[in-house]
């Protein structure tokens, strides 16, 4: 069926690439789904798992509604010169960039000068267990609907935040870095739970799940330092426990990790 039309197609289906194709196959049926990857052995696993087809790069420029680059910063501009004839010859074609410090004007350029619909987002590594945070920075002729109809054919991945392109680093510093240091402290909490005579699957299953539940505390009643407070009982253990990590700099290292990794995305521009 050479003229087949494709609701999506995912150019590379790495960490991120893959999550995101693999939901959106859920979403929408794998047969409404393209993807391409330079490992032929992978894309050949994702189409016998989703139902989806493997097409070129070229063709999911051409026969895909959302082009999604799911490929490093630094393969990115091959990437973008492959596709750009074939999006010429596609009637209503957006493009989905997933790619760290690469704006949306170098995108364009890339792609001699596209026109089109483009959307820049930044999902993180919990979309795979669908609680995602992906940031999306939409151009300026997104509308309401259209932006409603993108987060749709993704429905499952988690939530979606708004924020203008400027705004896109910042936020990638807390939630697309932030997993990894959320990972390390439940790591550690656990492995002070295992110090403390806890085997080390209980111990890592109660960290885990505290965690959890503290961070759905916070998006239910707002306030961190308020929800603190409120297990911190007076001469209490949790707050001889709280003494502690200030005294080592917890929260002033927690925010130095943010800044750093902010930086280091600038420094990748």
């Amino acid at each position: 069926m050479a003229d087949k039309r494709y609701v999506a197609g995912f150019i590379g289906i790495g960490n991120m690439g893959g999550t995101l194709a693999s939901v959106c196959a859920k979403a929408v049926g794998g047969a409404s789904v393209a993807v391409s990857n330079h490992s032929p052995e992978k894309a050949a696993a994702f189409v016998r798992d989703y139902g989806c087809a493997v097409l070129t790069n070229s063709e999911i420029a051409e026969k895909c509604d959302y082009v999604f680059l799911g490929v490093k910063p630094q393969m990115l501009p091959g990437v973008l010169t492959d596709i750009s004839e074939g999006l010429k010859k596609n009637s209503n074609p957006t493009v989905v960039s997933m790619a760290a410090a690469v704006t949306s004007e170098t995108i364009r350029e890339g792609l001699g000068g596209y026109k089109g619909k483009l959307i820049r987002i930044m999902p993180n590594m919990p979309a795979k267990v669908y609680e995602g945070m992906t940031l999306c920075s939409y151009s300026d002729d997104m509308t309401d609907d259209a932006k409603a109809a993108f987060t749709a054919i993704l429905n499952g991945a988690g939530e979606f935040e708004e924020l203008p392109e400027k705004l896109i680093d910042a936020g990638s510093a807390v939630s697309g870095c932030g997993p990894a240091f959320v990972y390390m402290f439940i790591e550690a909490l656990a492995d002070a739970g295992v110090e403390c005579g806890l085997p080390r699957a209980k111990a890592q299953k109660l960290a885990a799940q505290t965690v959890i539940g503290a961070g759905k505390s916070v998006l239910a009643f707002g306030n961190p330092g308020s929800l603190k407070d409120a297990v911190c009982s007076p001469g209490g253990t949790t707050i001889a426990g709280v003494h502690a990590l200030e005294e080592r700099g917890f929260r002033g290292t927690a925010m130095d990790a943010v800044v750093a990794s902010y930086k280091r995305t600038l420094e990748l521009k």
